[in-house]
């Protein structure tokens, strides 16, 4: 009977941290979600200005779009893994998307320097809003996928241990959560740009 009381309330406290770290999760997003739509609005209005030079965007960045969907494809395959008792499926497929999040950077640095070699500057004399905002945008999704690398991994490190299974995989969980926001996040960048350009 004590051994069951102890297993009922190992799993309650694992119940209570798995609530408060999604939570936690959660909280985060919505502070993203309020950068970046701070972010989005001063665009629209400074937009209307005067000296606003509308540009084609880089097409690099139609190419990251479809490698971070391609990564959020590989990290729904690690978690589906995992729930099903299959760790080195696992960790292939963190591998992947560790990879692909590796070639989006690559992509956004080459859609930089894209911008950069059509005159298309960050700051000084030659620069212009509409160039400076999309930089802006840029990094700090970079910023915040650079944060999702660091948190993939710790979890590639933890599945490697055997850390996770198919009863306990919440650290998964959190950064599957996390890189699909990413995803969406950029998705959503891509198209306002594309569209309120």
């Amino acid at each position: 009977m004590k051994q069951n009381e102890i297993n009922l309330d190992n799993q309650n406290d694992f119940a209570t941290h798995r609530k408060s770290l999604k939570s936690m999760l959660w909280l985060c997003i919505f502070g993203i979600i309020m950068l970046f739509s701070g972010l989005t609005s001063a665009y629209i209005i400074r937009s209307s200005g005067a000296n606003w030079l509308k540009f084609q965007l880089p097409d690099m960045f139609f190419y990251s779009t479809f490698v971070i969907i391609l990564s959020s494809g590989s990290i729904y395959m690690a978690q589906r893994g995992i729930k099903r008792g299959n760790v080195p499926s696992m960790i292939v497929f963190l591998s992947i998307t560790f990879i692909l999040g590796l070639i989006f950077s690559l992509l956004q640095f080459l859609g930089w320097k894209q911008l950069y070699s059509n005159g298309i500057v960050y700051g000084g004399k030659y620069s212009n809003p509409a160039g400076s905002f999309i930089y802006v945008f840029t990094a700090v999704h970079l910023l915040h996928l650079l944060g999702g690398l660091i948190a993939l991994t710790i979890t590639f490190i933890k599945g490697i241990r055997k850390k996770y299974s198919a009863q306990n995989y919440l650290g998964i969980e959190l950064i599957s959560i996390y890189w699909h926001f990413l995803g969406v996040l950029w998705i959503y960048l891509f198209l306002f740009l594309i569209f309120i350009h």
